[in-house]
């Protein structure tokens, strides 16, 4: 008997452990790029006649101006990249980027930058261009000359020059780059508490436990979790897997489910067990994902 219920516990602790890998492992797009529109900043960039991405003349785009001014950074800080969408559609593009596994820093000259996929892992990246005006291969170089960072690679301000040779032409196409961000949003911060009590259905055994979540934002929490009760002749062990809460900040958000017993043979009995959970939530401001630990109580299951 020992054995079985130990092997019964082995699995929920196991359902758990899945479930804290997932609380614990950023989500999906966790150290993509993440866009903001700036506050104010300018792209501007040129080049001398018959130079292809320029078209030969000047340009200037500022923010407040055009339809988009986004600037993107990774949560590494190896990156900085910028799109602007003028007010006639046209969609500029640039992006600089520092040898793999090194972070951008600020005051350096990158040299010997190249597009992907021609740049090889120690080379810095340089990719400029329109939808229209796009290099298949390119060279360049371009200078940090600013960069300030706030939570997880956010950007707050950004000044850059760059120098481009697209296509094998020996006629650069020189830019540069200001921004400045809004204040960094807050950061993701999730809390769950388990009811004491909940109750059960004498007749089929099924149970019904809850709690409250809470958040400082906007939250969309999946919750995972078991209640294990202990009796005489066996060990009744429920699940709760990806109950899904969305959570607003200012007051506590109410949650319950309701199970029954997954073990062969076993049924919850009013009286104590306890309720284990965990609850996950991916920050809609940056690509990470937060969780709520994992959580304990006694509960006592009353009838219903």
């Amino acid at each position: 008997m020992r054995s079985s219920v130990l092997g019964r516990l082995a699995r929920a602790g196991a359902v758990l452990t899945t479930a804290l890998a997932l609380a614990v492992t950023a989500a999906p797009f966790t150290g993509a790029a993440q866009a903001h529109e700036a506050v104010s900043g300018t792209l501007s960039f040129s080049g001398e006649p018959g130079e292809f991405v320029s078209g030969g003349q000047s340009h200037e785009y500022t923010a407040g101006a055009v339809e988009m001014f986004d600037v993107t950074g990774p949560t590494s800080e190896r990156a900085v990249g910028v799109t602007v969408v003028t007010p006639e559609g046209k969609r500029w593009s640039l992006h600089m980027e520092a040898p793999y596994s090194q972070k951008l820093i600020e005051g350096t000259t990158y040299t010997g930058a190249s597009r992907w996929p021609h740049a090889q892992p120690e080379d810095p990246k340089l990719e400029f261009g329109e939808t229209d005006r796009w290099c298949s291969t390119s060279t360049g170089s371009f200078t940090i000359t600013h960069i300030a960072y706030g939570p997880h690679g956010y950007i707050r301000e950004v000044d850059a020059t760059f120098e481009q040779y697209c296509n094998g032409s020996t006629l650069p196409a020189r830019g540069e780059v200001h921004a400045r961000m809004p204040e960094p949003p807050a950061e993701l911060v999730v809390g769950l508490d388990l009811n004491e009590t909940g109750t059960i259905d004498t007749r089929t055994g099924q149970i019904t436990v809850g709690g409250t979540v809470t958040c400082n934002k906007l939250a969309y929490i999946t919750l995972n979790g078991h209640v294990v009760q202990t009796q005489k002749r066996g060990t009744p062990v429920g699940y709760y897997e990806n109950k899904a809460v969305t959570c607003t900040p200012g007051a506590p958000v109410p949650w319950s489910v309701s199970f029954a017993s997954a073990e062969p043979g076993t049924t919850f009995q009013p009286g104590t067990a306890t309720l284990t959970g965990i609850g996950r939530a991916d920050d809609r401001d940056y690509p990470v994902s937060v969780d709520t630990g994992f959580q304990n109580t006694e509960v006592t299951l009353l009838k219903s």
